[in-house]
């Protein structure tokens, strides 16, 4: 079910030092995005020191940590929680005790949780039973690995039926362009997410443009995606 959330613009920061994420997140901010996102690269690089430090930067901007968790799901969430995360992601295909545990950590920590449908065998089946077990979110999520090994492999493919199949908020990753990325709202897709490739190197896990060219990049999104809702930045 298409929702009324507005349209949010995150970047997914898949670096893998704190210094290299802070450097990014700053040009992010300043270019008008939303919502930071400690990549999976960056928690397996720098953990919840990284999470801290960006919280430390950016008190007010929420924090995602994309923990991908499949096993230990309370102290997971509970630990990006104290480290000022407040949104976590949560594997659709794990055992459904650890998305409980995830829930159950966020309610206790103020935490949203979010369900990711990655290598899920019904995206859409996955989607409905992590919003019954409580999730916050919905990512429709087509694997870096998955796309390179099928051709054509897109959040596209799914992401209507999981939409109109859910009624919390969804969001699109992988595979996607920045020219797709102001029609996600319109498709029931508004939290935006701008990472690998797009802005963050193919192949290095750096920036992919210099300073200047990555803000100016950035607001277009930014304007790009909110210019119908109202909610564009100053």
């Amino acid at each position: 079910m298409v929702g009324t959330h507005p349209p949010i613009v995150q970047i997914s920061l898949d670096l893998l030092s704190t210094q290299d994420a802070l450097h990014t997140a700053e040009i992010a901010v300043r270019a008008g995005v939303d919502w930071l996102e400690a990549g999976t690269p960056l928690i397996l690089a720098e953990g919840l020191h990284a999470v801290q430090a960006l919280r430390e930067r950016f008190p007010v901007h929420p924090i995602i940590a994309d923990l991908k968790t499949m096993d230990g799901g309370y102290l997971e969430v509970e630990m990006m929680a104290k480290a000022g995360a407040t949104h976590c992601v949560v594997m659709g295909v794990a055992h459904p005790a650890t998305i409980k545990a995830c829930v159950k950590a966020g309610r206790d920590y103020g935490v949203h949780i979010m369900g990711d449908v990655l290598a899920a065998s019904d995206k859409v089946a996955n989607a409905r039973i992590l919003e019954d077990l409580g999730c916050d979110y919905i990512i429709v999520h087509t694997g870096f690995d998955e796309r390179r090994e099928v051709v054509g492999a897109s959040p596209w493919q799914d992401l209507a039926a999981v939409v109109a199949a859910v009624s919390v908020p969804v969001q699109a990753v992988g595979g996607l362009r920045l020219e797709d990325l102001d029609r996600l709202p319109g498709a029931g897709a508004p939290l935006v997410v701008v990472g690998a490739p797009l802005v963050i190197d193919r192949n290095a896990f750096r920036a992919a443009s210099d300073d200047e060219t990555l803000e100016l990049v950035l607001r277009d999104v930014v304007r790009r995606v909110k210019r119908d809702s109202g909610s564009e930045s100053e």
